[in-house]
């Protein structure tokens, strides 16, 4: 079970882009589409039904989950992500360096 979700700010912490920071676009499974990281170019040919253009596209791959971690604002920091139950019986996301309850986008 992916601890991330879609909208969550996150920082690459290996490959091509460590260091990079960037909001979750999407999840598949183990893997995360980060916005403006991993970028590849893509030979797309055109297609009139939709009105794509061909030529040589750039966008953004899916990159394993394990590549990147969620980015803790206050500490300017990468961090990992724990469950605690609230008082009224919710389960939440806290950053388990500080406790504090992580920001929902």
């Amino acid at each position: 079970m992916a601890k991330l979700r879609k909208g969550d700010q996150v920082i690459v912490i290996a490959g091509k882009d460590k260091g990079k920071q960037g909001t979750i676009l999407a999840l598949k499974e183990d893997r995360v589409k980060v916005e403006g990281i991993n970028i590849v170019k893509k030979h797309q040919k055109p297609n009139q039904m939709t009105g794509k253009a061909g030529g040589i596209v750039e966008q953004e791959a899916f990159l394993h989950i394990s590549n990147v971690a969620i980015f803790n604002a206050t500490t300017q920091k990468a961090d990992r992500i724990s469950y605690q139950v609230n008082a009224e019986g919710k389960k939440q996301r806290v950053y388990r360096s500080s406790g504090e309850v992580v920001a929902t986008a």
